[in-house]
């Protein structure tokens, strides 16, 4: 594996995976191809666009003549697939979709590895394929999916479309299934940049429910490290949580994110929770640590280093925050009091 196709790499998570692979290693090729949908953002990649091994390509991953066209121009061997509508108030808003990038992308590219005779074929999944996660209980990558949202069940459904690939075509795949993310070009309708932001504007906070839901929230890079070990180290066929281990509740991370910022815990503001909103994500992430993976960040660490990437770059997210952004706000938070 040298040559990468990064799908979805210029959305958060796999704009930090292109910076941290072309930073670690320098003989790599790596192409992003992204639709740079609302969340896709060239942005994010003007710190490697000077690499003489990076390129860019704009199209759809369900485009199957496009992915194949690239796969062959750039000699790719090995996909990285982070392209996904990820946000579980929108797939609820639209589930066709998520359905339609989540499910029916992964199966184009799944082909263009099987036709093309790729090395590798990697997914990025979600801990939320599980499904809602009573304590003390902990996910392991043996246990029944149950997604409980249009988005973890189309990436439930590709996780099995993945596995059927690797049993009936013996293609050579793998995926990890991550906990929440945090930190550098994270898009602001997510909770910790859209708390984040909201606290630098005194705007209110919107908490869904009572805020007593609980995630694990790690730092962006120390799950970019864990998907680079599993492809170099990881078993082909299976699946690997990452995550800290450790969970918060929602209303005590946006009153950390207040603390931080030096704001008024008055800016909490209470909202009708959204629908099938799952009370507690809870990974055991044994299998990874024992390939020789742990986090580097606790989540205060990541938690501060967020905040202060955000507030650093206000030139960033401010042009974001209008238009098309404040529609939607204006439907999930604001029209549903």
């Amino acid at each position: 594996m040298k040559n990468f196709l990064i799908t979805g790499g210029a959305g958060f998570i796999g704009s930090n995976f292109v910076h941290y692979m072309l930073a670690k290693y320098p003989a790599y090729k790596i192409v992003v191809y992204d639709k740079l949908t609302y969340a896709g953002r060239r942005e994010n990649l003007e710190n490697a666009e000077d690499s003489p091994h990076f390129a860019f390509v704009q199209g759809d991953i369900c485009d199957e003549k496009t992915v194949a066209e690239t796969i062959q121009q750039y000699n790719i061997d090995s996909i990285v697939n982070f392209a996904a509508e990820t946000h579980v108030d929108r797939s609820i808003m639209n589930p066709v979709d998520a359905v339609q990038t989540n499910l029916n992308g992964a199966q184009t590219l799944l082909e263009a590895v099987r036709n093309l005779k790729l090395e590798r074929f990697h997914q990025i999944s979600t801990d939320e394929v599980y499904g809602a996660i009573p304590a003390p209980n902990r996910s392991r990558e043996g246990d029944p999916f149950e997604p409980r949202s249009p988005y973890s069940a189309s990436k439930a459904a590709a996780e099995h479309l993945v596995y059927s690939y690797f049993v009936t075509y013996n293609l050579p795949v793998t995926t990890t299934r991550g906990s929440n993310n945090i930190g550098p070009y994270h898009y602001p309708e997510k909770a910790v940049p859209l708390f984040t932001t909201n606290a630098m504007e005194n705007q209110p906070l919107p908490i869904y429910g009572d805020g007593m839901q609980m995630r694990d929230w790690q730092y962006v890079i120390d799950h970019c490290e864990a998907i680079d070990l599993v492809l170099h180290k990881g078993k082909l066929g299976e699946a690997y949580n990452v995550g800290t281990g450790v969970e918060t509740h929602n209303i005590d991370m946006a009153k950390k994110i207040l603390d931080i910022l030096g704001k008024p815990h008055s800016l909490l503001t209470y909202v009708p929770d959204r629908a099938g909103h799952d009370r507690r994500y809870a990974l055991d992430v044994s299998k990874l640590r024992a390939l020789g993976w742990k986090p580097s960040h606790t989540f205060d660490q990541a938690l501060e280093k967020t905040v202060k990437w955000f507030v650093a770059n206000e030139k960033w997210w401010r042009p974001i925050k209008s238009g098309e952004y404040l529609e939607y706000y204006k439907k999930q938070y604001v029209e549903r009091r």
